[in-house]
């Protein structure tokens, strides 16, 4: 039997309708296939960054289709480093991702605090207080990967009034805003600040399916003629075809339905994990509870090093992800885990669960 992955931050495969892909492939291609199946221009397919720009209430060239939200981070980053050369601030912890494409590009990298609500506005407001330069602030607001976090909408609001009074960029990144299985969603920060300092972006990894690497970003006017310079540059042309599946589901009405069929089967992968980590964790560990998302942080309170755990927990055939890997140097998290309740059904859920705590 195959390892039970909490370390997948991918979508259980029962989120994929294939046909309904493949419906919406086909239609888009007997609407527009001369157009799909030639180049494009840098910023991706047509009728979806105008469809993105009305939802955003922005103008359709400052919108840019990527091909998922990982390269959008790397044209971001190379432009903002070049524009703003400085420190990077990111979240502790964060996404691990991004700390390798920043490593690689030789910045310097910050951690800055946070808690049970996420991104602290004090621990933010004291490192800018250092006086040295910074390129851009990279955050994860809402259901944070790796905490499942959401920023409160007071803190949002602090945020940014420091990125107004510090003239501080923010690249904020959305890619489970959308997956929510209860409560009321916060105004986003690019909503909050009106765009000009803060950029935003998200994907249709989470809600449509990753296979289609279709992401977007939403850049400030003064960023639009670097992105689309650089994206152009360094692919010539976007892939078109998936692009345009993504907005033929919007054509036809699809989307909405098919984003409540995932969100009914993850939040039933997410009140299992929750419910297994109380039954068999009660008392001795600790954990966030999101309300959307992929992911829950587990805190072993110091006295498990997550890294023995998880060769022992391999061996028994369950995998996640180290805490240690989502802060900057690895100096932080050695007793905490990143648990992904997206991957597997409830029943190996309860089962990798029950693992776990026989191992601790």
């Amino acid at each position: 039997m195959a390892p039970i992955s909490f370390a997948r931050g991918a979508p259980s495969p029962a989120c994929f309708d294939a046909d309904l892909v493949a419906r919406c492939a086909a239609a888009a291609l007997a609407r527009d296939g001369a157009t799909i199946l030639s180049y494009g221009a840098g910023g991706g397919y047509g009728p979806l960054r105008e469809l993105l720009a009305e939802r955003h209430a922005v103008d359709p060239a400052r919108v840019f289709a990527t091909t998922g939200g990982l390269q959008g981070f790397w044209l971001y980053s190379t432009v903002q480093l070049q524009r703003r050369p400085g420190r990077v601030l990111v979240e502790a912890p964060t996404y691990d991702r991004p700390l390798k494409l920043l490593r690689w590009q030789g910045a310097e990298v910050v951690g800055v605090a946070m808690d049970d609500e996420g991104l602290d506005p004090d621990a933010l407001e004291a490192e800018l207080g250092r006086g040295d330069d910074v390129s851009f602030l990279y955050t994860i607001p809402t259901f944070q990967n790796p905490s499942g976090r959401t920023l409160s909408a007071e803190r949002r609001r602090r945020v940014v009034e420091l990125c107004e009074a510090h003239d501080l960029h923010v690249l904020e990144d959305d890619p489970y805003g959308l997956v929510r299985y209860r409560g009321e969603a916060p105004p986003s920060l690019h909503a909050i600040e009106g765009g000009e300092r803060v950029t935003f972006t998200s994907s249709f990894s989470k809600t449509v399916a990753p296979g289609l690497r279709v992401g977007w970003f939403i850049v400030p006017e003064a960023l639009r003629g670097d992105y689309d310079d650089r994206a152009v540059s360094t692919y010539i042309s976007p892939p078109l075809l998936p692009q345009a599946i993504v907005h033929e589901l919007f054509v036809e009405g699809r989307f909405e339905p098919n984003l409540d069929r995932i969100r009914r089967i993850l939040g039933a992968q997410r009140d299992a994990m929750l419910a297994a980590l109380e039954s068999e964790l009660g008392g001795r560990a600790t954990w966030s509870t999101p309300d959307g998302g992929y992911f829950v942080w587990l805190e072993l309170g110091g006295r498990v090093e997550a890294a023995d755990l998880l060769v022992r927990a391999t061996e028994a055939g369950v995998t996640f992800v180290r805490g240690a890997d989502f802060y900057v140097g690895g100096g932080d998290g050695a007793s905490a885990a990143r648990l992904a309740f997206s991957y597997e059904p409830p029943e190996r859920i309860a089962e990798g669960v029950r693992t776990l705590a026989g191992l601790l």
